[in-house]
C-alpha cells in the first residue's frame, strides 16, 4: 500500500494533526444531528454503506451497528492503519486505500453513500461526482456533509479563514447538479478551553485562529454553535 492513493488531495487538518482531529470529532455533533438528518431521508439499515474519506474510521462503528456492509475509503494509507485498529472486531466493515475520483469499487454497489468534510467542497469535485453515480445503485442515497458558511458562529470564522469561499456559488453547485440541501445546525462542545483551542488552530491559519480565539473568551464557554449543509441524492 502507498502512502497516498494516486490524485489524493492532501487535508490540511486530519493528515497533519491526527491526534487534534481525534478530539474534534468528539466534539462535533455531539447530539447526533447530522445523522437524525439522514435518516429522515434514507436508512442504511441492513444495506451496504460506503463512507467515502473515512480517515481513521470515527464513523465506522457506528454505520456498522445496523448496515449489513460498510465499506470504509480512504487515500492516506496511516489514517487507514488507525481505522483498520478501531474496526478490527467488526466482521461488517472493510477498508480499501482509494479517492472520490477512483473508487476501488465495482459499478452499482453502493446504497447508501456518506462523505462528511472529505472532498465534496463545491465546484471542481465533478470526477468523484461521476464516480459515486458510477458506484451507487438503483434506488441508493448519496450524503454529503460540509460547512454553512452562510450563518453560526462557526460559519462567520470560515468566511474569515476561506474568503475565497462563496456560499452561495457552492449552493448553486450541489442544486445544478440536482442534490438537495438539509440545513442542519449542529455544536461543537469540547471538554476543555485547551482542547477548543487546539482544533481551532489546525482549522485556520494562525491571524484567524488569534483572532477569533481572542474574541471568543472564556465566558463564552466551550461550545460553539455550528451549522453545516447535509446535501443529498438519489440515484
Amino acid at each position: 500500500m502507498s502512502r497516498t492513493a494516486p490524485g489524493a488531495i492532501p487535508s490540511p487538518n486530519i493528515w497533519h494533526h491526527t491526534a487534534t482531529y481525534e478530539l474534534e470529532n468528539h466534539a462535533a455533533d455531539p447530539a447526533g444531528e447530522i445523522e437524525r438528518a439522514m435518516e429522515a431521508v434514507a436508512s442504511w439499515a441492513g444495506r451496504t454503506l460506503l463512507d467515502l474519506g473515512c480517515g481513521t474510521g470515527f464513523h465506522l462503528p457506528r454505520w456498522a451497528a445496523s448496515a449489513s456492509t460498510v465499506i470504509g475509503v480512504e487515500p492516506h494509507a496511516d489514517l487507514l492503519a488507525v481505522a483498520a485498529r478501531r474496526v478490527r472486531r467488526l466482521a461488517n466493515v472493510t477498508l480499501a486505500q482509494g479517492t472520490a475520483q477512483a473508487i476501488p469499487l465495482p459499478d452499482a454497489s453502493v446504497d447508501v453513500a456518506h462523505a462528511r468534510w472529505a472532498y465534496f467542497f463545491g465546484p471542481g469535485c465533478e470526477p468523484g461526482l461521476a464516480e459515486l453515480a458510477r458506484v451507487m445503485r438503483r434506488g441508493g442515497t448519496a450524503f454529503v456533509i460540509d460547512n454553512d458558511a452562510s450563518r453560526s458562529t462557526f460559519g462567520g470564522w470560515f468566511r474569515r479563514g476561506y474568503p475565497t469561499v462563496d456560499p452561495d456559488e457552492v449552493s448553486r453547485f450541489w442544486t445544478s447538479h440536482g442534490w438537495t440541501r438539509t440545513p442542519v445546525d449542529i455544536a461543537w462542545r469540547f471538554e476543555s478551553r485547551a482542547d477548543l483551542e487546539a482544533v481551532v488552530r489546525i482549522e485556520f491559519n494562525r491571524d484567524v485562529a488569534d483572532a477569533v480565539l481572542a474574541e471568543w473568551t472564556h465566558e463564552h464557554g466551550l461550545e460553539v454553535d455550528y451549522a453545516v449543509n447535509l446535501w443529498h441524492r438519489s440515484y
